[in-house]
């Protein structure tokens, strides 16, 4: 079970830390958003195990995944936010050892959580 928490309006330009409690333990874990009438998009993805990191462009050097292992949590540290950020963030993990391969792709990630709106305005 993933819950997210963290999500609310911010202005542009301003910064924003989202975090997902798991239940169990995974081993690749990742944030997705999903705006209006689109499809959910990866966003950045872990592997927990060695700690690998995978963003997609348009968020590289702005975000920041993170994961405790003692605590089960994983965070995103997103800063500079924009407009085009807006979205219901989605926390997502995998049932198997190691990440997708295309880590930033739905395929492969079989528990989701419910997701939490962040508004950039």
């Amino acid at each position: 079970q993933l819950v997210e928490s963290g999500g609310e309006t911010v202005q542009a330009g301003g910064s924003l830390r989202l975090s997902c409690a798991a239940s169990g333990h995974t081993y690749c874990m990742a944030w997705f958003r999903q705006a209006p009438g689109k499809e959910p998009e990866g966003v950045a993805t872990i592997d927990t195990q060695w700690y690998n990191t995978y963003y997609a462009d348009s968020v590289q050097g702005r975000f920041k995944i993170s994961r405790d292992n003692a605590k089960n949590t994983l965070d995103l540290q997103m800063n500079s936010l924009k407009p085009e950020d807006t979205g219901v963030y989605i926390c997502a993990a995998v049932t198997t050892i190691g990440c997708p391969a295309e880590p930033l792709g739905k395929a492969g990630f079989r528990i989701w959580g419910q997701g939490t709106q962040v508004t950039v305005s």
